[in-house]
């Protein structure tokens, strides 16, 4: 890192500004999810087991969220107010206890906060697809990224050790790419299952399918598209060895919180995508399509008025889950 820390000290200042305005909306997203699964109006009869879970999932979210805006406030009190006056000044203080044994904690909830939103997501993810083979890779990937994490939160607490400096920031990318790389992929899943679905359903004029789940901000909301994004930009600048990428950090970490609690709100609220929903609007894909089919065929084995000869054309249709069968019986008049 450059012997100059002015460009790092102010990122990290305002990124705790920026965590702290994002926590406030964190809170606000937290309590309207706790408000929507008491509400009797919006309960459903079988999302008991599921609103339990969805309570301890936000809560572990809200916990870890709250240890690493907390840990980066401290330290900045302690590098600006407390030890203004440290030898060799806040660029010094950095150097020396960028592995403290908070900042390590906030480290080890930034990463258990990556590993949750990503579950969330994977599982988001079977959810719109239905097909567990689409999640088999993610799954490999997010595995990698665990073991890939442990490493880095060792390596950055070590005593004397700095998160952005020496192997630490060699397995920091590493770590980040694997988890940007993991949310690329799951995110392009999402996104575009939920877009062929809406462009099918809109050329086959299916009406059974509400259009809030079809709708930009759904997918936004859906596809954790915030959490991604944010990703991407803190990946290149961490990359890059860029002074910025504290900033980007702290932005990152928050929508890690952020993007699953707006999905959890949207599942709680019952506008989200279930199994349930992803079967129904499939089933009526394939029978809206068998059903136009079915007429095509009717209109060409209908009426022959060339040779002055009316057939009659009765379609059967055998189906089965691996085969179908079309049987044409043509009587001449």
């Amino acid at each position: 890192m450059p012997e100059s820390q002015a460009t790092f000290q102010n990122a990290f200042y305002v990124g705790n500004n920026f965590n702290a305005i994002l926590y406030g909306v964190e809170l606000v997203l937290y309590f309207m999810t706790v408000r929507a699964m008491f509400n009797p109006k919006q309960r459903r009869m079988d999302s008991r087991r599921s609103d339990r879970f969805f309570v301890f999932f936000s809560t572990a979210l809200l916990c870890l969220n709250t240890i690493f805006v907390a840990t980066e406030a401290v330290f900045g009190e302690e590098m600006w107010v407390i030890n203004a006056d440290y030898p060799g000044g806040q660029d010094a203080y950095l150097g020396d206890f960028a592995a403290v044994w908070y900042q390590t904690l906030g480290t080890a909830a930034s990463i258990v906060l990556n590993l949750l939103s990503d579950g969330l997501l994977i599982y988001r993810c079977w959810v719109v697809w239905d097909d567990k083979r689409v999640v088999i890779f993610p799954i490999v990937l997010y595995l990698g990224t665990f073991s890939v994490g442990l490493a880095q939160l060792y390596e950055s607490g070590r005593p004397n050790a700095n998160y952005f400096v020496g192997l630490a920031a060699q397995l920091g990318v590493s770590y980040t790419s694997c988890v940007i790389s993991l949310n690329i992929i799951v995110s392009g899943l999402i996104c575009g299952r939920i877009l062929y679905l809406s462009r099918r359903m809109a050329s086959l004029s299916i009406l059974g399918v509400d259009g809030e789940y079809v709708t930009a901000a759904a997918i936004l909301v859906e596809s954790a598209a915030l959490y991604t994004l944010t990703g991407i930009a803190y990946l290149v600048s961490f990359a890059i060895a860029s002074q910025t990428s504290i900033f980007f950090l702290s932005i990152y970490v928050m929508m890690t919180c952020i993007a699953p609690q707006m999905i959890i709100l949207r599942v709680v609220a019952g506008r989200a995508w279930t199994r349930d929903r992803s079967t129904m609007t499939s089933t009526n894909l394939e029978f809206t399509k068998t059903a136009q089919n079915a007429t095509e065929t009717r209109l060409e084995f209908g009426i022959d008025e060339s040779n002055g000869s009316a057939k009659h054309a009765e379609l059967v249709s055998t189906q089965n889950s691996t085969s179908s069968t079309v049987d044409i019986v043509e009587a001449v008049a």
